[in-house]
């Protein structure tokens, strides 16, 4: 009895402490942006996680002059980010530099070209390494990042962006967290002890939220291709949009499926609501589903909060192919925007400007292939711009993202290759039966010229 009392005593005196040093730690915003020195690199969690207050305090001090050159580093600028940090009229101040150029990110640097300037300094990265560029190549001086509330032990938890979060967490030089009482709670490697921050502002918004698009009829046909090729008790990995959204709805009827994926997203929800998801089979961290990012609406992130079978992981252990190889039947779904007749897979260029980034699409093809049984899949429509432009094409118009050897199954409306172990003829005739019949005679005359056939 009395060793009950003293050991609740002792807990009790540890919440106690944990609870003093957070009031120690707590400022207003516009205090803990006083941390962020001008001429410094300053980082921002990813998505999701980026803080509004926060970013909010910095972008008041650059509008009154108080930095002369602001780099900021980021993945995927959040609605708050847009708003506040991230806008043209403080672009001779604050310089962005994303490793993956998002939507708003296009946006900008266009609104750059239009007035002669540099508005975005986009960094090349697969995403894998983002936390170790951040951390040993590029410097992380400041690290601002959203978390959830702090429990009795002392541990905030980085919710939906373990991501590169996890790593520069540990490896920045100051470190700001932004508690928000929506940001769910997940384990993993997501927590991060009060000890190891610099300072504390609360303020509680709701979490950016995706929303997906209705899935085409395209997306149906390329999914249905897809499932046959999915056997029971295999692990996932699957990328955003409507071609992987879809899949997972042909899935309800599949046993044993398992998560190892660099999204968690709703759609995935509803499979481990109805059992399918439980990771039964896994080789790595059975009965565990494994993300390093979330994205989703508010309903996902309700279910992940306090749910013991959510894992978030930093990126640079998720998307290790070694590590994902590790799992029997890894499967891999992810888009691109074209992909020429050797195989090569271009996902990050359109028009002569970059459109996106390398992301994991990398990581994961060559994972999933390592593993034994498993397979990658490279989903696209056929064509674009509907209709008039073929997807399958002579030549990348920018830069290569998966190379053509490492190029497993290419899927389009019109059915699916399985490129390995294909001469380059071989190759080039596949592919040209995946193109929309209206631009196969074309593609057979520059595969002619290629000397492909």
């Amino acid at each position: 009895m009395q060793a009950g009392r003293r050991g609740r005593a002792y807990q009790e005196g540890l919440v106690s402490y944990y609870a003093n040093m957070y009031q120690d730690k707590l400022c207003s915003a516009a205090d803990a942006a006083k941390l962020v020195e001008d001429r410094k690199n300053l980082v921002l969690g990813m998505g999701t996680a980026m803080p509004p207050a926060i970013m909010a305090a910095v972008a008041e001090r650059a509008k009154k002059g108080e930095f002369t050159r602001l780099p900021v580093y980021y993945m995927h600028a959040s609605d708050a980010a847009v708003k506040t940090l991230l806008v043209p009229e403080l672009m001779d101040v604050v310089k962005p530099h994303p490793l993956f150029m998002s939507a708003f990110d296009r946006g900008l640097a266009k609104k750059g070209y239009e007035v002669g300037k540099e508005y975005i300094h986009f960094v090349p990265c697969a995403f894998h390494q983002a936390g170790k560029l951040l951390t040993e190549e590029i410097g992380a001086d400041c690290f601002v990042v959203q978390v959830s509330p702090m429990d009795r032990a002392g541990y905030f938890s980085l919710g939906t962006s373990p991501d590169y979060g996890a790593t520069v967490v540990r490896n920045c030089k100051r470190l700001i967290v932004e508690v928000n009482r929506n940001m769910p709670r997940t384990f993993g490697e997501c927590l991060l002890h009060v000890s190891e921050v610099d300072a504390v502002v609360e303020h509680t918004s709701p979490l950016m939220e995706a929303h997906s698009k209705d899935a085409s009829v395209e997306d149906e046909k390329i999914a249905a291709f897809i499932a046959e090729q999915i056997p029971d008790g295999a692990t996932l990995q699957m990328g955003i949009g409507g071609v992987p959204n879809s899949v997972m709805s042909f899935l309800a009827n599949h046993k044993d499926l398992g998560l190892h994926s660099e999204l968690f997203s709703p759609a995935m929800v509803d499979l481990i609501k109805k059992g399918v998801l439980n990771g039964k089979r896994k080789k790595l961290f059975p009965f565990k589903h494994v993300y390093t990012l979330a994205l989703g609406d508010r309903e996902m992130f309700d279910f992940m909060n306090d749910n013991p079978s959510i894992v978030g992981y930093p990126v640079a252990w998720v998307n290790n192919p070694a590590v994902i190889a590790k799992n029997n039947d890894m499967i891999s779904v992810n888009g691109a925007i074209e992909v020429d007749l050797t195989g090569q897979i271009g996902s990050e260029f359109v028009a002569g400007h970059q459109f996106s980034g390398t992301g994991g699409q990398l990581d994961f093809v060559r994972g999933a292939y390592a593993s034994k049984g498993g397979k990658s899949f490279i989903a696209l429509h056929a064509t674009a711009k509907s209709g008039t432009l073929s997807r399958i094409v002579p030549r990348l118009s920018g830069p290569v993202t998966d190379p053509r050897m490492d190029t497993h199954n290419v899927v389009t409306e019109f059915g699916i290759a399985n490129l390995k172990g294909k001469s380059m003829q071989e190759r080039a005739e596949l592919l040209i039966g995946l193109a929309a019949p209206q631009f196969r005679d074309e593609l057979v005359i520059e595969a002619k010229k290629l000397g492909l056939m």
